[in-house]
């Protein structure tokens, strides 16, 4: 990981220094970790080709020489990425407790997911108990003149879900368990065909959860007592976490974009959403977590736990000189060059100074005398 992020970063001067005489491979690059990148856009297979030897003379070639292949230089935004480890999962944990009584007579499978005002699983003689949204738990009997933080979030459910009227809570107070909410809780109650005491609510009818849920795990039996863990869930909500290795996390910030390759090939836009602060050692690595939001949720299917590689972006650079990196070669005195075709087929070469390497395009920023249009050696495919 280390060293494919120093391999997007820009060449410096010490990259050009060291090379040894008829070298094919550039001893700057080895020592700034460019050959990981290299790697990874295929540029290795370049190297065993003979693409950097290091420049000869220039001129026209012998008669009958080929026409080299040549590439023209061009203006491109490049960027350096760096691939990393992941796993795809879903975001968000949350244990289902059953806050009342009875015996578990229904519950959902593994996989399912429940929105809000829909069953979480049945008690006794088929009592559904009901999922709605809220961060504090169910810890009492709800009734009319009842007030509190409970009482406001089963108020914001009836409205979301259409058993309330906005104007009739608001009027009342969110807090406040009014004529107007019991009447929104038969409602509920008659759309689960619930037969009871109209117009309130009973410890363990209802459980309150910050979102809708995926049930990852049964933790309940049936005929088992319906107090205590039920289910283990987690969001909804596709979610990429990544282990970065501690030295790299000043180069990720939440809003940058990423690639994800899933495990069947295909690739799918992300956004980080978070980097952590806290790093966590496990042997001898030292990594902080980041996650991933994924743009198109419904690209991950239902994959869960999933390896997948994220791409990470580590350095642009907008509207750069750019040529193939095969184009480059290496002077035995240091440094490196690239060979240019002009009129009539004649050849020469160019110092160059590398700079980020764009392992998606193949392409390499430089800096020189160069133009673009101008045609310059590339390795033969």
């Amino acid at each position: 990981m280390s060293e494919a992020v120093t391999g997007g970063r820009k060449a410096g001067p010490q990259a050009e220094a060291g090379e040894a005489k008829g070298s094919r491979r550039p001893g700057g690059w080895l020592a700034a970790g460019l050959v990981v990148v290299l790697a990874a856009g295929g540029a290795v297979g370049a190297w065993r080709a003979g693409v950097f030897a290091p420049a000869g003379s220039s001129g026209p070639g012998p008669p009958g020489r080929p026409a080299p292949a040549t590439q023209a230089v061009i203006r491109e935004d490049l960027s350096a990425t760096t691939p990393v480890s992941a796993t795809l999962g879903y975001a968000g944990s949350y244990p289902v407790t059953g806050p009342g009584g009875g015996t578990l007579t229904w519950l959902p499978p593994v996989g399912q997911v429940i929105g809000q005002g829909r069953v979480l699983y049945r008690v006794d003689n088929g009592s559904p108990v009901v999922l709605l949204y809220g961060g504090v738990p169910a810890w009492r009997d709800l009734g009319e003149g009842v007030t509190g933080a409970d009482v406001s979030q089963l108020n914001h459910d009836l409205v979301a879900l259409g058993d309330a009227a906005r104007s009739g809570i608001s009027a009342a107070g969110w807090g406040y368990f009014s004529w107007e909410t019991a009447d929104g809780v038969q409602k509920l109650e008659e759309h689960l065909g619930v037969s009871g005491p109209p117009g309130s609510l009973a410890l363990g009818q209802v459980v309150f959860e910050p979102e809708a849920i995926r049930v990852s795990r049964v933790t309940g039996s049936l005929g088992g007592p319906a107090a205590g863990p039920v289910l283990a869930a987690t969001s909804d909500r596709h979610q990429v976490s990544i282990p970065l290795d501690a030295s790299q996390q000043s180069q990720v910030k939440a809003g940058d974009t990423v690639t994800v390759t899933l495990p069947d090939g295909r690739t799918t836009p992300g956004v980080v959403s978070s980097v952590g602060t806290v790093a966590v050692t496990s042997g001898s690595a030292t990594t902080i977590p980041v996650e991933v939001k994924l743009k198109n949720p419904r690209a991950a299917g239902t994959l869960d736990q999933a390896p997948v590689t994220v791409n990470i972006t580590t350095g642009t650079a907008p509207s750069a000189l750019a040529v193939p990196v095969t184009a480059l070669l290496a002077q035995s005195s240091g440094g490196y060059v690239v060979e240019v075709v002009g009129a009539g087929g004649t050849r020469r070469y160019v110092p160059v100074r590398p700079g980020l390497f764009d392992d998606a395009s193949g392409l390499v920023q430089v800096s020189g005398a160069l133009t673009p249009g101008q045609r310059v050696v590339v390795a033969a495919s």
